[in-house]
């Protein structure tokens, strides 16, 4: 069993700056990817980063240059450092946890960027 714990999520300005971290506990294999996806109302949930054990890493278009996503291993934590906001980022944030075919998901923490 896999537990993803996520922190940080709130309310900022645009153009302010948030970062999200999440811990994941229980049986977590040397081959995983971790991320984050993102989910608006009335959107369907979307990649916004995630990044391979050996430090891989993939962005979606949208936050490219504004989004850093990064691991500690040995820690079993991922995070998210999101600058220049913009409302459009407004969303619940997921943490993601992929390895041998199965996902697990955290309960997410919300992010809401005001204009």
């Amino acid at each position: 069993q896999v537990q993803l714990v996520e922190s940080g999520g709130g309310l900022v300005q645009a153009g302010g700056s948030l970062r999200l971290s999440c811990a994941a506990s229980g049986s977590i294999f040397s081959v995983n990817v971790m991320g984050w996806f993102r989910q608006a109302p009335g959107e369907q949930r979307e990649l916004v980063a995630r990044i391979t054990r050996g430090g891989s890493t993939n962005y979606a278009d949208s936050v490219k240059g504004r989004f850093t996503i990064s691991r500690d291993n040995a820690k079993k934590t991922v995070s998210l450092q999101m600058n220049s906001l913009k409302p459009e980022d407004t969303a619940v944030y997921y943490c993601n946890l992929y390895q041998r075919d199965y996902e697990y998901w955290g309960q997410g923490t919300q992010v809401t960027v005001s204009s």
